[in-house]
């Protein structure tokens, strides 16, 4: 695996270019990783992957746990691993432990000989050696090591023995790693301690990684506090080298990751807004120094999205976003959609995730070339401004 920055901008945020190992498709970072479900997009199917943006779009992540119950590993790798098995020749995948889809991580400390997780089979034990069998079946691009996440309320306590037996399992899994080391991030946790969050990244920067898997987001601290558990992080870990974040999705939240120097973001915010009926539509106007431009009803939306099971949608002949060149803009309407979500046709979730994928890939798109012109922060402000303006309206209006 190779990775090498190519600009900054307001200090932290960065613009990198990533080559997984055997892979030929070179990614731009910041970026966002496509959560799947057994290697696959919950509902996107692979003659449709190809429809998103290239190559924004060749990332996957994926959980080990998910192939816990067939095929078996075994098969899997007989095959040749993932990439053999999904025939996506042209796609990295990265194996992150954490099925954020469905749970939250084990923080009762009975987890000392393994971590625990929730998987198809009931919640289950999972030691270093088992999951390396894993990785090793699977044969995943770039894979993250253990981690024993713990959620924000934790005592400082529990905050060390985390950060502990992380490090620990990253010494067993690098050990029991067959290409020595290979394309390995390793786990960063800590809970909302900052010297926790800095000691772990200390020592897993001491390891012999390729990246870095910043874990333990998304599990109760608030934006307030972030940036500052983020940075602790990144001004410890070595420029030269990616780092990896699952846990923040939201358009804020991603801003935050990349102003403190995040590269790859593994989040399911595309898959919950899908579920939910919901359409990103906020418009990008590149001619205004990128700054997101929001031009929609108030009504069923937030300025960000829209709720298509909104009545108001019933006859609305328009697709989605004007202009948008994802498939579902170019061959159907809103009406058509709100029908399809009435009377539950899975169809609906397919064209909203082809949509929001597309939609947030290029929101994506649009922080690196800001990063690129130097102007990350203006984005910034004229994002969240827009955003908190339309919650004070939305206020005083109720």
């Amino acid at each position: 695996m190779n990775f090498t920055v190519k600009a900054w901008s307001n200090g932290r945020a960065r613009v990198g270019v990533l080559h997984a190992g055997g892979c030929p498709t070179a990614i731009e970072t910041p970026c966002l990783l496509l959560s799947t479900r057994k290697g696959l997009p919950v509902f996107i199917s692979p003659d449709i992957l190809p429809s998103l943006p290239s190559p924004d779009s060749h990332l996957l992540q994926t959980s080990p746990l998910h192939f816990l119950d067939c095929p078996s590993l075994k098969a899997i790798s007989k095959i040749g691993g993932l990439h053999q098995m999904l025939g996506l020749h042209g796609y990295s995948f990265a194996a992150v432990p954490r099925d954020s889809l469905l749970c939250l991580p084990n923080c009762d400390g009975t987890n000392k000989i393994g971590a625990s997780f929730e998987t198809p089979c009931g919640r289950m034990l999972i030691k270093s050696a088992e999951y390396m069998k894993m990785i090793s079946s699977l044969k995943p691009n770039i894979w993250a090591s253990l981690a024993d996440e713990v959620p924000a309320w934790t005592s400082e306590k529990r905050n060390r023995t985390s950060v502990d037996r992380t490090v620990q399992w990253l010494d067993d899994c690098i050990a029991l790693d067959p290409a020595d080391g290979g394309a390995v991030f390793g786990a960063i946790v800590g809970g909302s301690s900052v010297g926790e969050r800095s000691r772990c990244a200390q020592e897993v920067s001491r390891r012999n990684v390729s990246g870095y898997w910043i874990g333990g987001f998304g599990l109760g601290e608030s934006m307030d506090e972030r940036p500052a558990l983020l940075n602790a992080v990144t001004d410890v870990l070595p420029e030269e080298k990616p780092r990896q974040i699952c846990g923040i999705g939201l358009p804020e939240e991603v801003l935050q990751g990349v102003a403190a120097g995040i590269d790859l973001f593994d989040s399911t915010y595309i898959y919950h807004l899908t579920l939910g009926g919901f359409a990103l539509t906020f418009q990008m106007d590149r001619s205004k120094e990128h700054v997101p431009s929001y031009q929609l009803s108030k009504i069923g939306s937030d300025n960000a999205k829209i709720n298509l099971r909104a009545t108001i949608y019933r006859k609305d002949t328009s697709p989605i976003v004007d202009g948008c060149s994802c498939y579902t803009c170019q061959n159907h309407t809103r009406a058509y959609i709100n029908h399809l979500l009435n009377v539950h046709e899975m169809l609906a979730q397919i064209l909203l995730e082809i949509h929001n994928t597309h939609h947030y890939l290029g929101f994506f798109r649009l922080i690196r070339e800001a990063i690129k012109e130097g102007k990350f922060e203006l984005f910034c402000q004229k994002f969240i401004q827009t955003r908190r303006g339309h919650l004070v309206e939305a206020a005083v209006c109720a």
